[in-house]
């Protein structure tokens, strides 16, 4: 049985910062720091400084997930504060929260491979608690459809690098393979 120690000592998102680090800070100029309120991207200020991916606290999770919204944004929204995504706070109303979903099941996905490379638990999150029920089954087979689709075409670049020094980092190679993605899993 793995000790709560010894799941907190694994599950360290400073080992995350390290791997994203060693994969992006030279070529990037991005680091990822912990500590924030919430997270946030800051593109750099000007030429000599790093970009700043900021996740939640020391949350294990919420670095992996910033990690994948980085990964899949492109040139010009890596140049905009957060992206340029908007964001409504937890309370949203149901079009709202389409929304939200549209944009979120990407990074989920990509989350989820990040989360398998680890060897952690991956939840898929409606971020949208005080919302009151919610049927999240077709949010999870959007999830569920990317994940199966980047399983088929291979991930964006930046995700299967860093995708590959997670499981370098964790051990978790030879195991995930032929891990299938299954909608039992996100529930």
């Amino acid at each position: 049985m793995v000790t709560a120690a010894a799941r907190e000592e694994t599950f360290n998102a400073q080992r995350l910062e390290a791997v994203f680090g060693a994969c992006f800070a030279a070529r990037w100029r991005t680091r990822l720091v912990g500590g924030a309120g919430e997270p946030f991207y800051q593109p750099a200020r000007s030429a000599g400084e790093y970009h700043l991916l900021h996740y939640r606290l020391d949350y294990f999770a919420s670095a992996l997930h910033e990690v994948a919204h980085w990964c899949i944004a492109g040139t010009r929204r890596r140049r905009l504060p957060d992206f340029g995504y908007w964001y409504a706070a937890d309370g949203r109303e149901p079009v709202q929260q389409r929304a939200f979903e549209a944009v979120e099941s990407r990074p989920q996905a990509l989350e989820w491979f990040f989360s398998r490379a680890c060897g952690y638990r991956f939840r898929v999150s409606n971020d949208n608690l005080a919302a009151g029920e919610h049927d999240c089954l077709p949010f999870q087979r959007s999830v569920l459809e990317q994940a199966r689709r980047w399983r088929q075409s291979g991930l964006p670049q930046r995700a299967s690098v860093f995708y590959k020094a997670l499981a370098e980092e964790f051990g978790t190679a030879a195991q995930l393979r032929d891990a299938p993605f299954e909608l039992e899993q996100l529930q």
